[in-house]
């Protein structure tokens, strides 16, 4: 089974040619050439490469560069915008571009608290329409992802890092799993996934981060490992451990049998984005 990260982000420098919109914390760059260094120097086969909406909002052309230069190595998601009345015929071009896996909706504050918005759901119907997940940046919203499901059942939701807020930097907050119940209600709905991404951002621990493991299991618990997805989220976590940290840490655990950690760590990334890497 190749290992699949669910999610990694690259980008440039900023530059007059493809500017930024805001500043992502990390390193200066990670180039596509940079992040495939990363990826191969611990044996990750592929990733899911989510344009950086921080630096390019809506703009994917970045991480379609990457993916033309790096064949069968990353599946694409593109975020796009809720109060764009036009966002259907964005999502109509996007499900036509090769390498697209997912569209994400970043739930932020100019995005409606409603789960009847006429724009989230022409969004949600949208990608449906065109057999693409909806990845969902939604933490301090999970209560409203829950009716998001309900009403749009044929749409798979995809919860980003376990939808609970993750540090960019220490500390790590003193109880990073306070919405976990939350989480696990959310379960009850067919077509929601959840994101096991950043995951170690969230431990009081060293490496192997062993005080993750009673919280992820009880999501493993509700979800099952074919709607849960292990990834790094790097390069946000860059303050807090090592890109080979965050895949080892699910490597050398003793919680996980082969069955699962082959599920986990590529297998269901597979099947929720009906793609799979391949090296040229």
């Amino acid at each position: 089974m190749p290992i699949i990260d669910a999610q990694v982000h690259a980008y440039e420098r900023d530059h007059p040619g493809r500017p930024w919109a805001a500043v992502l914390h990390g390193p200066p760059e990670v180039t596509g050439d940079q992040l495939v260094a990363a990826m191969d120097a611990v044996g990750v086969d592929g990733a899911i490469l989510v344009s950086v909406w921080t630096m390019y909002r809506f703009d994917a052309s970045y991480a379609l560069a990457v993916h033309a230069a790096h064949p069968g190595r990353f599946g694409l998601v593109k975020p796009v915008d809720p109060n764009d009345p036009g966002v259907a015929d964005t999502i109509a071009d996007w499900a036509a571009t090769p390498g697209r896996v997912a569209i994400r909706i970043m739930m932020t504050p100019d995005v409606s608290t409603d789960a009847a918005d006429p724009g989230i759901n022409r969004v949600l119907s949208a990608a449906a329409q065109h057999g693409l997940p909806v990845n969902l940046l939604c933490r301090g919203r999970l209560e409203q992802v829950a009716r998001m499901a309900a009403h749009n059942p044929n749409t798979r939701l995809v919860i980003d890092h376990l939808g609970l807020n993750q540090p960019f930097e220490p500390p790590v907050p003193a109880d990073p799993f306070a919405e976990l119940p939350t989480l696990l209600a959310l379960a009850a709905h067919d077509n929601v996934v959840v994101k096991i991404t950043g995951a170690c951002t969230l431990s009081h621990e060293p490496f192997p981060y062993k005080d993750l493991w009673d919280p992820l299991g009880r999501i493993f618990d509700a979800y099952g490992f074919d709607r849960c997805l292990w990834g790094t989220d790097w390069t946000r976590a860059v303050a807090l451990l090592t890109y080979k940290q965050g895949v080892d840490a699910f490597r050398v655990t003793d919680r996980l049998s082969e069955s699962e950690r082959a599920a986990l760590m590529g297998g269901t990334v597979q099947k929720v984005y009906s793609w799979s890497p391949s090296r040229s």
